[in-house]
């Protein structure tokens, strides 16, 4: 057995999945592998801090906080996997925006933001091999099949800002999507309480709940025909798989869906060819340095190509 020690003490953003536990449970599951007794010797001695303060283990965690994570040293059954440099490549040609404290990333579909869960290898730890800067933390996540617009802080100063940014509204995020059949016109805004769970299996997936926490997302269609339907989408709270559980529980999943579809959505995916889920994080903007920015990830081809495919209309990449 190897063991992994973690050099850099990490930035965590509580968003609302992970609201209302306490602390010592949330670093339990976040810090897999690390013994308890040390995690709860990190807690006494004030390693770990909750917005800058001590942090109690009973202290319940509520979105928008800020948890500091010591470096820790984590066992393994075998050695930590390497980025390979055609991926490290790969995501500096993706690179949107960088200055001195923000890095904005268009995050391919298939790769998770993070290690975890098993899977070794996530979005920035493939970063940190392969960049200089000594701090570099999510600002937010993305589902490992949904593609696009993905912020890095460069900062602790500048993670801070961005968790003040995301905590208080002022941020946009439009994403694009293509579901099965047509979508309602009327039905613009889906606002419906949203529960994780735990399958036998041993998978997060998520439900529509009255026991859930509440969710809101608005909806517009772009295109449409008989098979499926384009839209856009723009969320108003952060939940875990949101867009994907509101639009199937819509009744029109997202094409490429493996764990909301419907036997219907499944064959309109077969005939579209898709090989990924079609959602994409396609818009960032809100205010930077005093300065309004705007952040695009181009389009997937696959969208375009799926749609020929369903409709029949040639879609161009200025045509949506």
């Amino acid at each position: 057995m190897n063991a992994s020690v973690s050099h850099s003490v990490r930035y965590v953003q509580i968003d609302g999945d992970d609201a209302g536990q306490r602390i010592d449970n949330f670093l339990i599951r976040r810090l897999k592998g690390v013994p308890k007794v040390r995690i709860y010797r990190m807690l006494r001695r004030g390693e770990v801090r909750l917005n800058g303060a001590r942090a109690d283990p009973r202290q319940r965690l509520a979105a928008g906080d800020s948890v500091r994570i010591p470096p820790v040293r984590t066992a393994h059954l075998s050695a930590p996997a390497v980025p390979g440099q055609p991926l490290i490549a790969g995501l500096d040609r993706r690179v949107l925006y960088e200055d001195e404290r923000l890095l904005v990333i268009d995050k391919p579909s298939g790769l998770a933001v993070h290690g975890g869960s098993g899977i070794q290898l996530g979005l920035i730890e493939a970063l940190r091999v392969g960049r200089s800067e000594r701090f570099l933390e999510l600002a937010h996540r993305l589902d490992r099949d949904t593609s696009g617009c993905l912020m890095i802080a460069k900062s602790r100063a500048a993670l801070s800002e961005l968790h003040r940014l995301l905590r208080e509204r002022r941020m946009r995020k439009s994403y694009e999507l293509l579901v099965s059949g047509p979508w309602p016109r009327r039905q613009t805004v889906v606002e419906r309480p949203l529960l994780r769970f735990v399958t036998a299996a041993g998978e997060r997936r998520v439900r529509v709940s009255a026991q859930g926490k509440p969710a809101r997302t608005t909806f517009n269609v772009l295109r449409e025909c008989a098979a499926a339907s384009w839209l856009s989408a723009r969320l108003h709270s952060g939940r875990t798989h949101q867009i994907r559980v509101h639009a199937a529980s819509s009744g029109h999943p997202v094409l490429g869906e493996d764990k909301y579809g419907t036997t219907a959505s499944k064959h309109c995916s077969k005939v579209a060819e898709v090989n990924r889920l079609c959602l994409h994080a396609g818009r960032l903007s809100f205010e930077w340095d005093g300065a309004n920015r705007r952040f695009e990830a181009p389009l997937p081809p696959v969208f375009a190509e799926s749609w020929t495919r369903l409709s029949g209309e040639a879609v161009g990449s200025d045509s949506v």
